[in-house]
């Protein structure tokens, strides 16, 4: 009996192992610019469409020409992986090597610059929507890192507004999402365990607020008119710099050095928390790689040190950490975007390493584990937020949870 029982523990400890939320692994210092391509210029969250390409970017700065691998995941709505075998959701094969790289030309910075799509001859299409992490491993097989992405079935409308909280204390500070969700051809079966959704501001997860349950139900309309559940900071507008030409001075760049690589020296920004909103346009947190010579961004777009400077106010206590947040390094927050306290300068100072481009940025700061977007930008119900919500459904029985719908809107016009 023993020799039975053998067999069969060790199937069933292999299914259950490996089940945890898979986070996205930041990579290291040598991999820079990991962007996802989809519809627009810039990069942005990736969000796609069943059936459209997915494109991966990459530029490894340690001149080696490696060799890279990827792999694909599919997830559930918490991220854990899903229980579909990847014959189901993947046709064709992954564990391939990412063939298409070049090195840079023309640049004092050399990098290999990776480029994965997806179809591709091995990788043919995705054949499920639903959350997805994309990893990228070495020739050693070690990981990289990795990313998330999302692919939605166009199954329902998902109607958005943009309204004022209707909390006084944050009526001048917040935002708040009006959902509506109208499914198309399909009936949603006892929508409160089945229906789940992700509001995300300005393509960032860290602040997504996941899984409001709809209030009630209008014919086959579900309806979500939340105040405190669905309400974001406002925030500030996205400052930003342009340097698509390193040897000169652009918006938003006070002086230019060049030393072993060009170095930009941005103008100081201030502290905005305390001071009166002011339009400003910008594009949300993204960045666009471009350059003056208008030749193939991809390969020759240099890479410049970015230094960034924060002249707090006087009263801020300069013991609080400052980091440089936006998309250019997908939202985290770690060493390599934080500031340095300057005494004799009385100002915040950190430098990063940036392909050239177009780029928004803010600074937030830290306290206890939590990130604060409003401490030095302050919050403002007029900022204009880019928002999309995506709607998930596992039909009772279903064993994964599709995307059935993807909404968007921007707070331009908020109403009371």
């Amino acid at each position: 009996m023993s020799i039975k029982f053998i067999p069969v523990f060790i199937l069933f400890f292999s299914i259950n192992i490996g089940y945890g939320q898979l986070n996205e692994v930041t990579p290291p210092d040598f991999i820079k610019t990991v962007n996802f391509k989809g519809s627009t210029p810039e990069t942005q969250l990736p969000v796609l469409r069943l059936g459209d390409p997915l494109v991966l970017e990459f530029d490894a700065l340690n001149g080696n020409e490696d060799d890279y691998y990827y792999k694909i995941q599919h997830c559930n709505f918490d991220w854990t992986p899903s229980i579909l075998a990847k014959t189901e959701y993947l046709d064709g094969f992954d564990n391939q090597r990412i063939r298409n790289y070049e090195n840079s030309y023309n640049t004092l910075q050399i990098y290999s610059h990776y480029k994965l799509t997806v179809p591709n001859q091995f990788t043919r299409r995705l054949k499920k929507s639903g959350n997805y992490v994309i990893s990228i491993f070495d020739s050693y097989d070690e990981l990289v890192f990795s990313r998330k992405f999302m692919i939605y079935e166009d199954r329902a409308d998902v109607g958005l507004s943009l309204k004022r909280s209707r909390d006084i204390q944050y009526i001048e500070e917040k935002q708040r999402v009006d959902i509506i969700i109208a499914p198309r051809g399909m009936q949603l079966n006892n929508p409160m365990q089945t229906v789940k959704t992700l509001v995300v501001q300005n393509n960032n997860l860290n602040t997504a607020i996941s899984n409001l349950k709809p209030q009630y139900t209008v014919g086959n309309q579900l309806i979500y008119k939340y105040d405190i559940e669905s309400s974001f900071w406002g925030g500030n507008e996205y400052l930003y710099f342009e340097n698509k030409d390193v040897r000169a001075a652009s918006n938003g760049v006070q002086r230019i050095e060049l030393q072993d690589l060009y170095h930009n020296y941005l103008f100081t920004n201030i502290q905005r928390s305390n001071r009166p909103y002011t339009y400003n346009p910008d594009i949300n947190g993204n960045y666009l790689i471009t350059n003056i010579n208008n030749v193939d961004v991809s390969i020759e777009s240099d890479y410049v040190w970015i230094h960034f400077s924060l002249r707090p106010n006087p009263d801020f206590d300069t013991n609080t950490s400052v980091f440089v947040y936006g998309n250019f390094n997908n939202y985290v927050i770690n060493e390599s975007n934080k500031m340095t306290y300057d005494p004799s300068g009385r100002v915040y100072r950190a430098s990063i390493l940036l392909k050239q481009g177009f780029y928004n940025y803010k600074y937030v700061t830290l306290d206890d584990d939590t990130i604060n977007e409003g401490a030095i930008g302050g919050n403002f119900y007029q900022t204009e937020n880019n928002y999309k919500v995506l709607v998930y459904y596992r039909d009772l029985g279903g064993r994964y949870d599709k995307i059935i719908g993807l909404g968007e809107a921007s707070s331009v016009n908020i109403s009371n």
